[in-house]
């Protein structure tokens, strides 16, 4: 099968597994429904057609293929460069696990409307690699709003008030963002460059200065609300109302990746790495998303829900991707596209964790996890692994990328993103170190329940240790990743 051909696959797969769900998904069977043995069976078969397209990318093949023009001179167009290679291989690796997870968790709190649940996540998942693999910024808006609904119905899922609420603002915040201002900028890039193509060196170079460059990236930065930058974040709590699988998809696999993934796209391909290290007008967002990392983690310490405490971590997080990108040096392009990868593995651990809690006891909040280290010694390993990757301390796979950006600011001399980092990885720790402490250290209130095994589920337990040790690995093998980054616009090998 040709490089193209497994393009084409890799994208209608969840599409098809979608339709294949909403068609049999109620249907029972021995084990189960059958809603959960597509679901896996499209995971696995999503994985293994982006597996051999990796090998066909990385020796070389030129993939891309053109399907409609519906305006004249721009294409719905695929193609695939190093970055939404990476990104498709996280989305396929990911989706996988999270369909084993999502098995233990929707059974074992016996969650309504599970058929719908895994079409709109397949649906979402085919969305992102249809994202990840466009090739002008045409495609990659139409796949980024067909994210944005799909996901809608996994907030909402519960169906109460609450979660209707979530989901409402979560909507409207990232189709507000980007109809409002993504899509006025997407139409004044063709109006500047006569083209919405991705490519190296970037398409506006030749045709804006001061203070076009300004305005014109305020629209971008601020239409890609899926990367959650201040004050357009406040989606990313509310969303928190969805269960946990739905809170992993939303911050490790597809949607916050989605963002900072076409904020990196953007930067790279559409400005250009010259443009904007030539220019005063991109300094804004550095000392934004410096505000944003050190808010968001000074929020997060004063949150006692636990997927509270996770979502702003998570706002703090993105915007590492965001002030590396805008820094425009090889070593800073390097750290934001590695933390994309790197920040995937260790976060969806963490919501796996606090899915695993809930599920065996309920609980919810901090305070209520005391001694529960002993009761849950895999889940809570895990989540030790996944907090130290947030942290950035080695052998966890996030000190690479904090490695990498902190190498950039001493290319570029940006002395307030060195200490942004700093301060930042203090605070990370002073959110995370207290929960290790109150599950491992402290005593449990009930001396009853102090020495007894009570995990969740089998697949639940599978699923978070896959990605635990994935976030161990990445840091002991990051080949694959440094190869497809060293490949970017910008970066040197």
């Amino acid at each position: 099968m040709s490089a193209v051909d497994l393009m084409l696959l890799s994208i209608a797969i969840p599409f098809v597994g979608a339709v294949l769900i909403l068609s049999f998904g109620s249907v029972r069977i021995a084990g189960g429904h059958v809603r959960e043995w597509l679901s896996v069976i499209t995971s696995i078969a999503l994985l293994l057609t982006v597996l051999p397209l990796l090998e066909k990318f990385m020796q070389g093949a030129s993939i891309d293929y053109r399907m409609v023009e519906p305006i004249p001179g721009i294409w719905l167009h695929l193609s695939i460069e190093p970055l939404g290679m990476m990104f498709a291989c996280i989305a396929s690796l990911l989706w996988v696990v999270n369909t084993i997870y999502s098995i233990g968790y929707m059974r074992s709190n016996n969650e309504k409307n599970q058929t719908r649940f895994y079409v709109c996540f397949a649906i979402a998942i085919g969305s992102t690699l249809g994202l990840a693999f466009s090739a002008n910024l045409l495609t990659l808006f139409i796949f980024y709003e067909l994210l944005s609904i799909s996901t809608y119905p996994l907030v909402a899922h519960k169906g109460n008030e609450l979660a209707k609420k979530g989901a409402r603002t979560y909507l409207a915040i990232l189709m507000g963002s980007s109809i409002g201002f993504l899509l006025l900028a997407i139409i004044w890039t063709w109006s500047l460059a006569g083209t919405l193509d991705f490519r190296a060196g970037g398409i506006l170079s030749e045709h804006i200065g001061e203070p076009v460059i300004g305005i014109l990236l305020f629209l971008f930065i601020y239409g890609i609300g899926k990367a959650a930058l201040m004050p357009l974040h406040k989606w990313l709590p509310a969303a928190m109302v969805a269960p946990t699988p739905v809170s992993a998809l939303l911050h490790a696999v597809a949607v916050v990746k989605a963002g900072v993934f076409t904020v990196l796209k953007v930067i790279i391909y559409i400005f250009g790495p010259a443009t904007l290290a030539d220019s005063l007008a991109a300094d804004w967002i550095m000392y934004l998303a410096g505000f944003s990392i050190v808010l968001a983690s000074t929020i997060a310490l004063f949150q006692d829900n636990l997927k509270r405490r996770l979502a702003y971590s998570t706002i703090s997080q993105l915007s590492y991707v965001t002030i590396a990108a805008i820094l425009v040096a090889p070593f800073s392009i390097m750290a934001a596209a590695l933390h994309i990868a790197v920040h995937a593995f260790g976060k969806i651990t963490l919501f796996f964790a606090a899915g695993s809690i809930y599920t065996a006891t309920h609980k919810t909040e901090i305070s209520q996890l005391k001694g529960i280290g002993r009761q849950m010694p895999w889940t809570m390993g895990a989540f030790a692994i996944g907090a130290l990757s947030m942290i950035g301390i080695p052998p966890a796979a996030g000190f690479l990328s904090k490695w990498y950006l902190l190498m950039g600011t001493f290319q570029t001399q940006e002395w307030f993103v060195f200490g942004v980092i700093i301060i930042s990885t203090l605070l990370n720790a002073a959110y995370f170190l207290p929960i290790l402490y109150t599950a491992f250290i402290e005593k449990a209130d009930d001396p009853i329940a102090q020495g007894t095994m009570q995990e969740a589920p089998l697949p639940i337990v599978i699923a978070l240790t896959i990605t635990a040790g994935l976030t161990l690995l990445l840091f002991f093998l990051p080949d694959i990743p440094l190869q497809l980054i060293n490949g970017l616009p910008g970066v040197k090998s």
